[in-house]
């Protein structure tokens, strides 16, 4: 499962999804081309993808909400509103303690997992709403909450290319849960932090090729040259091989194609979640041809993680930050000499 949420996370664009146009009104705050949120006469209007939501000003601030993701935990924590949560699908992959600890003492529900929801025990539970990435197979589950007053709120903040953006839904989850102020501070702080390290970065005095991913059976999911990853890689001042690609979206490749871009390499980020090289090999030998993997660094996304819960997944969405500083301190460590990994881990 472990291997599928890595899988996931690198052709989540992959699946289709009509952007919404910006818009233009300057009384909406934009998250994104897709996300935007605006307060009228004391209703609150917002437009996430294909969705539209208006909540009517005794509807908010939410004061009981189930998340369905591990992702938006890390929104709420980083908000310091976990008490507000009463329910969470698959909770062995939520990382936050104080939500283990709330789950523990039975405070929050185990409300079932990706593969089926308990909607009876949700219903019963009564949330001011459900918070989740829109998945069409589940679509008779959403309609039977909606059928029973139960707000179901898709969200598509694992579709954001730009890192800060992807922060920037903090803002609209303060919004919904009357942390606005707290929302924009910490918004504010990452966005400073993140621009302070790119100018750190552009101190480096070279520029090293940078390979990403990994295969997965006789696939390799390459991440496009307009992807998160891509972004990362070029804020941290270091050179992806598919820099010039324009995707959003994870390129299929195979091992012969991948290979054919390898010359020169001289790290590899994001190399799944193994735990040493010798590992790795065994489960692909075709690795063994590659330079990089015999004569460069390898990382994988492993630096928090706890059995199946990876904090890269959950606080990670807020904190661009420190994953930018990962990076550089990968592929410039003396610019940050004192920094330990928070993140990524190096492979042995």
């Amino acid at each position: 499962m472990k291997q599928k949420i890595l899988l996931l996370f690198t052709v989540f664009s992959l699946i289709a999804c009509k952007r919404e146009q910006k818009i233009s009104s300057s009384d909406w705050t934009n998250i994104s081309n897709r996300t935007q949120y605006k307060e009228q006469e004391g209703s609150l209007e917002l437009k996430s993808g294909n969705f539209t939501y208006n909540f009517k000003q005794n509807q908010t601030p939410f004061k009981k909400i189930i998340l369905l993701n591990a992702s938006m935990a890390g929104y709420i924590s980083e908000l310091g509103a976990e008490n507000l949560i009463i329910g969470v699908s698959s909770p062995e992959y939520i990382y936050s303690e104080k939500i283990q600890n709330l789950i523990k003492e039975g405070k929050i529900q185990n409300v079932g997992s990706d593969q089926k929801y308990d909607v009876e025990k949700i219903i019963s539970m009564k949330p001011d709403a459900i918070f989740t990435n829109y998945i069409a197979s589940f679509d008779n589950a959403y309609q039977l909450l909606k059928n029973n007053g139960i707000q179901v709120i898709f969200l598509d903040e694992y579709m954001e290319q730009q890192p800060l953006q992807k922060t920037a839904y903090v803002k609209l989850f303060g919004e919904l849960i009357g942390k606005e102020k707290e929302a924009e501070t910490k918004y504010q702080e990452v966005e400073k932090n993140y621009n302070d390290l790119k100018q750190l970065a552009l101190k480096a005095k070279d520029k090293p090729l940078v390979l990403a991913n990994e295969m997965y059976g006789d696939v390799w999911y390459l991440p496009g040259g307009n992807t998160s990853v891509a972004h990362y890689i070029a804020d941290a001042n270091a050179t992806y091989i598919m820099k010039d690609n324009k995707d959003e979206k994870a390129l299929t490749m195979s091992f012969e194609e991948v290979y054919a871009k390898t010359s020169g390499v001289q790290y590899w980020v994001n190399a799944g979640n193994h735990t040493s090289k010798s590992e790795m090999l065994k489960m692909n030998n075709f690795y063994g041809k590659l330079d990089v993997f015999n004569k460069g660094k390898l990382y994988t996304m492993a630096g928090k993680e706890r059995e199946k819960a990876n904090d890269f997944f959950e606080s990670g969405v807020v904190r661009a930050d420190l994953i930018l500083k990962d990076y550089i301190k990968i592929f410039h460590p003396e610019l940050l000499p004192d920094y330990q990994l928070t993140y990524m881990k190096e492979l042995q």
